[in-house]
């Protein structure tokens, strides 16, 4: 009673849509279309040419000459991601967004209207139709069947672009006979090593493993997990809010060349995750960063601290982390034009009314006005009330809005999430 959709080539067919002559051609769309962009989405006629999502765009155009490479639209994907969310509300109250780009539709509580594969197979072309004729007719998604989340999931993988797979009781073991382990969503390269050193080789040899034995050879009660997601049982279907953030930006050589643009980036995402706090009512007790470099090296910090909601101070502390480098290392900054990209992140929340007000600060005042500020954000534009960090010259290039395929929680409130969870786990009430 499970349907997972998966949107073919999102980023890229939401650009053939709006843009008629970029149909039928190879499309990559770019977080920048400088020499050595990195692709984050191909078009299903790029995939043919053998381009590859992470593929640098110069070595995308070796293998496909005509590729038209695009920079992100952020505000059209998500147009479009609530448009299909709205319609799949339509056939059920209970749609999960699992990204961007895929989404969970419930039907155990539409047993009477959906009664038996034939129903739901009508029902997902249905959904294939509405999307072409109310949303786009140039997007297609691939449709998996299946009695949990994870084996729909795993079904809308098998048959791309436009497809509709369907996992029952009778030909699961059929279907997992023909496919490594690595096809399985969620089990890569470490994994894969774990399973196969106790013998497990094979998808249906992991079926039918027992869980004691899955649970040694993966080092945690995940193995379990997999026992039951390929033995029918739901492990995946509830939606939570967020346990960590993070902000992240791959750096052009344009803008690694400027140290100011560097930095500017830097205040960017500590303000991002502000925002993100202040939109969800929690204050981080950890937060951390990491430097990529050209060469392949990393730096990475990570601290523990007060609850605190502030970009401004996770940007101050931080920079006190890269002055102490700098003075322990004769002055070489960590901020330079190697660098390739940066990262914050925040964890281990706490809600405010939680949140244990230190005795001579005015903290309370302070976030009352901070969430006072990104309220006037939302509703009349980011741009229309800044901090004074914010109107330094180039600050607002570097803030760019940019959406990737992870989490898409940013654009539902915290209740959203909280109350669909309650709903898939307590399906009595």
């Amino acid at each position: 009673m499970i349907l997972f959709i998966d949107m073919n080539s999102f980023f890229a067919t939401c650009e053939q849509q709006f843009n008629y002559y970029l149909r039928g051609r190879p499309v990559g769309v770019c977080v920048y279309t400088g020499k050595y962009g990195a692709v984050i989405a191909p078009s299903i006629e790029a995939k043919k040419m053998g381009v590859k999502t992470g593929m640098r765009l110069n070595d995308a155009m070796l293998l496909c000459p005509d590729l038209v490479p695009l920079e992100t639209n952020s505000g059209r994907y998500r147009e479009i991601h609530l448009k299909i969310m709205n319609l799949l509300r339509k056939y059920s109250g209970d749609v999960i967004p699992k990204s961007i780009d895929e989404a969970i539709v419930d039907l155990q509580h539409h047993k009477h209207i959906y009664k038996n594969i034939e129903d739901m197979k009508k029902l997902a072309n249905q959904i294939k139709q509405d999307i072409r004729d109310t949303i786009g007719d140039y997007l297609k998604c691939s449709i998996g069947i299946a009695p949990n989340a994870f084996l729909a999931k795993l079904a809308s993988d098998l048959q791309k672009p436009d497809g509709l797979t369907i996992i029952t009781p009778e030909n699961i073991d059929e279907v997992l006979s023909k496919l490594k382990l690595t096809d399985l969503p969620g089990i890569a390269g470490g994994m894969e090593n774990r399973l196969k050193n106790a013998g497990i080789d094979t998808p249906l040899k992991l079926r039918y493993t027992d869980p004691a034995v899955l649970k040694v050879a993966c080092q945690s009660i995940v193995g379990v997990y997999w026992h039951y997601r390929l033995n029918f049982s739901e492990v995946d279907l509830v939606s939570s809010p967020y346990k960590n953030m993070q902000a992240m930006r791959q750096l052009s050589r344009e803008q690694r060349s400027s140290a100011q643009t560097i930095d500017n980036i830097f205040i960017s995402l500590c303000m991002k995750l502000e925002k993100r706090m202040v939109a969800q009512g929690v204050y981080c007790k950890e937060f951390g960063m990491n430097i990529s470099y050209q060469n392949g090296q990393r730096w990475k910090y990570h601290s523990k601290n007060a609850p605190l909601q502030d970009g401004m101070t996770i940007y101050h502390t931080l920079k006190q982390q890269l002055d102490k480098y700098a003075k322990e290392h004769g002055g070489k900054t960590l901020l330079h034009e190697g660098v390739a990209g940066l990262g914050v992140n925040v964890s281990d929340f706490v809600t405010a009314d939680v949140l244990q007000v230190e005795l001579f600060e005015d903290n309370i005042k302070k976030d009352h006005l901070r969430k006072a500020v990104y309220d006037v954000k939302d509703r009349y534009g980011y741009d229309k009330l800044l901090k004074a960090i914010e109107l330094k010259e180039g600050h607002s290039a570097a803030y760019q809005d940019l959406i990737g395929f992870g989490s898409i929680k940013d654009m539902y409130n915290e209740q959203d999430w909280v109350s669909n969870s309650n709903k898939i786990q307590n399906p009595e009430e």
